[in-house]
């Protein structure tokens, strides 16, 4: 069975251009300190578990309202139950977007492959130099190219998204990352935001203006970057 550790039951920005409902799962390989969903990382079920009968009961009820369900985490590519739990949301018509960390490309792509999911959000947490440092943990950089050689080839409609925080990221980090994911279809640089649930403490958001210097770095290996949320 899935671990199911929430819920939300309508959201219009995390399925681009869908109305959806999202899914949390718990339990994450990565320990980054401004993750705003510690408790999902550190103490999954501590609230409690979202049962898979609640949770289709949703999407039966739901029929018609909605385009898409949301899976997201922790890393929901921890989840052994993962594909069934996926092919079921399918068997119903919805459509599935899946957050991941990209640590798991072959899990990945046998999703994907059996058209298991329509969209692909990938966090890209850094240069591939300093991403022990900002995941909290030691981090299998292959791994990490390899899921974003994956996406890139354009078998799943996809984007990158980066949270950037201060003391984690560098001006000179942007560049980095463009030249990592270069041809990107989309990329999406994110302010940090407190959540009030972090696994670090002493983190900090840099100011719109700061944001707008590290896009323009940004693109100019990845011309399609953006803000997200600033």
């Amino acid at each position: 069975m899935m671990q199911l550790c929430g819920l939300q039951k309508l959201t219009l920005l995390d399925f681009p251009g869908k109305m959806a409902c999202t899914v949390f799962t718990g339990g994450c390989d990565f320990r980054c300190p401004f993750c705003h969903n510690a408790s999902l990382v550190l103490r999954p079920g501590e609230d409690g578990f979202v049962s898979e009968s609640e949770f289709f009961a949703l999407l039966d009820k739901r029929k018609g309202l909605l385009d898409g369900v949301c899976v997201t985490g922790g890393e929901p590519l921890l989840q052994p139950d993962l594909p069934d739990f996926l092919r079921e949301i399918r068997a119903r018509g919805y459509l599935v977007k899946l957050d991941t960390n990209g640590s798991f490309p072959d899990r990945l792509r046998a999703l994907v492959d059996e058209r298991l999911a329509d969209y692909v959000a990938m966090d890209l947490k850094n240069s591939r130099e300093r991403y022990a440092d900002t995941v909290g943990c030691a981090a299998d950089t292959d791994q990490i190219d390899e899921s974003v050689r994956f996406l890139l080839s354009g078998t799943v409609d996809y984007e990158f998204r980066t949270t950037v925080v201060r003391g984690l990221h560098r001006a000179e980090d942007f560049p980095a990352m463009g030249r990592w994911i270069r041809g990107a279809k989309r990329w999406f640089l994110q302010g940090f935001v407190d959540s009030g649930d972090l696994i670090g403490t002493g983190l900090s958001a840099f100011s719109p203006d700061e944001m707008r210097a590290f896009l323009l770095l940004a693109q100019k290996e990845v011309p399609s970057a953006e803000l997200r949320g600033i």
